[in-house]
């Protein structure tokens, strides 16, 4: 039968494969869903976000643990009580217009969802307008994160940060910003709540504004 322990191990090893059986046999043998999605998978994913920062691991390890655990969570869907999935909150992710990179906006929103957030993924390319509208169609959202990779799209990720306030949205969410040329100098300069340098240290902060 399998435990709790084996699906921790699953997940942090990166056993895609593996997962949706080990799931269902703990489903199976009667073990709460909830309990599982906690202790199998978040409690986990949050050693694997501290293996990443430590450089014990690298970003292939990362993206294949959150995608075990993406996998794991498709089982236990159905079984879940309330809103385990989405308990902390909508969490609204865009990389800023001109910019087309995903992989670490991706990488960023597994993270985050196997922290319990509901992931609105706006893609790429994204202006400053459509993230204000997202906030506003979504009232439930409390963080809202923004991606610029590029030097050239420092100044569109300014905007977006400004374009939020000015739209009267601070009351409602707090603003994470991140990518390769941002500092937290920069962050603090634009007005953002929060900067993140990686992955795993966005979903701890998600957590925390979100609290």
């Amino acid at each position: 039968m399998a435990g709790i322990q084996e699906i921790a191990a699953a997940v942090e090893n990166g056993k895609v494969k593996l997962i949706e059986g080990l799931v269902q046999e703990a489903l199976d043998a009667g073990l709460d869903a909830n309990v599982i999605l906690n202790e199998g998978m978040i409690d986990v994913m949050s050693i694997v976000g501290a293996k990443f920062q430590a450089n014990e691991i690298f970003v292939p390890e990362m993206l294949v643990a959150a995608k075990t655990m993406k996998k794991g969570v498709e089982i236990l869907r159905p079984h879940l009580t309330g809103d385990s999935v989405g308990k902390n909150g909508k969490y609204i992710i865009g990389t800023v217009a001109g910019d087309l990179h995903d992989i670490g906006k991706n990488l960023v929103a597994l993270m985050i969802e196997s922290a319990g957030f509901e992931i609105v993924d706006l893609g790429v390319d994204v202006p400053a307008e459509k993230f204000v509208e997202a906030i506003k169609a979504n009232p439930d959202c409390r963080v809202v994160g923004a991606s610029a990779l590029l030097t050239t799209t420092m100044e569109a990720l300014k905007g977006t940060v400004r374009a939020i306030i000015d739209a009267g949205c601070k009351d409602q969410v707090k603003i994470m910003v991140g990518g390769a040329p941002i500092t937290q100098e920069f962050a603090d300069e634009i007005g953002a709540d929060a900067y993140t340098p990686d992955a795993g240290s966005a979903a701890v902060k998600a957590v925390e504004l979100a609290s």
